[in-house]
């Protein structure tokens, strides 16, 4: 850690302004906390010191490398069993409108305060060598923050960002450590399900409440299963399946509300990006000799 980097402890527990904030502190003569709340989340990273960490009634005996997530109005401090080590952590804080504007953007990027926040589990441990690039990253964003090169408020964010996207991983993976058995009958009963339902709501809501799985893990499981997201595989499948109908010569205004359609022209752009052509022009195209013409 560069010296440069480390600061004395700050008592104050109230964001100043900016979407986040980032210290690190290696203190030697800190003997007490008190016990605090305050209205932004918090990410905390533990490196070194005796201490106790409680968070609201959770109390959690730190190692080297753990990662403590505390949503807002929680309460929380140290506990010091004895001042023979430094105590050294990263503390990263967001604020809970950057938070909302995260979430509406895309809800895995704030998987893990969510998940902590319904869980009350506010603790997961990382090994030697994941924790060597936590530390790293984090220091790579303090001095992008402290530096004054150009656009470096902008590059600090987009750091920020994937540091997040990066800690929702680690904790998603240390959640799910399941079988590739399990991962692989879970993706292809998902797939079949998707097959059998095309008329009804494929939602992830409606996925996740069906197979009790999160969404976030559907999402996962299925994009390295198929490569593609979920939402598009589903539209691939009912825009295959309206193509089978209309050449069939079932009326379009039917097929379209058939398959999961909400209006004509959502699914008239979506079959023309998909096969070049109208779901009328695709029907004249490969029409047999003997049908008859049908309109919409």
């Amino acid at each position: 850690m560069k010296k440069q980097l480390s600061m004395d402890f700050n008592t104050r527990q109230y964001m100043q302004s900016g979407d986040f904030e980032l210290f690190y502190y290696n203190d030697t003569a800190l003997k007490s906390v008190d016990a605090h709340e305050h209205d932004y989340y918090e990410f905390y990273f533990f490196l070194e010191g005796d201490v106790t960490y409680h968070i609201g009634d959770k109390s959690y005996q730190l190692e080297y490398g753990d990662c403590l997530l505390i949503p807002p109005d929680t309460p929380h401090y140290p506990q010091f069993h004895s001042y023979d080590k430094p105590y050294r952590r990263f503390v990263f804080w967001l604020n809970q409108d950057y938070h909302k504007k995260l979430r509406q953007t895309n809800e895995d990027l704030t998987y893990c305060f969510d998940y902590t926040q319904s869980h009350q589990a506010y603790r997961f441990h990382t090994d030697t060598i994941t924790t060597q690039e936590i530390q790293g990253k984090l220091t790579d964003l303090m001095e992008e923050l402290a530096g004054g090169r150009s656009f470096h408020r902008l590059v600090s964010e987009l750091m920020a960002v994937s540091f997040l996207v990066y800690i929702n991983r680690l904790l998603y993976d240390s959640l799910h450590q399941k079988s590739a058995v399990y991962e692989n009958v879970l993706y292809l009963n998902i797939c079949d399900y998707i097959n059998r339902h095309l008329e009804e709501d494929l939602s992830l809501d409606s996925l996740s409440s069906f197979f009790y799985v999160s969404k976030y893990h559907i999402s996962h499981i299925f994009k390295d299963n198929m490569g593609i997201p979920l939402h598009q595989y589903i539209l691939k499948k009912r825009l295959h399946a309206s193509k089978n109908a209309i050449l069939s010569d079932q009326p379009i205004s039917h097929v379209y509300l058939q398959y999961g359609f909400k209006d004509y022209t959502s699914f008239f752009r979506a079959f023309k990006k998909e096969y070049g052509v109208s779901p009328k022009e695709y029907r004249e195209q490969h029409r047999l000799p003997e049908q008859q013409d049908y309109t919409i």
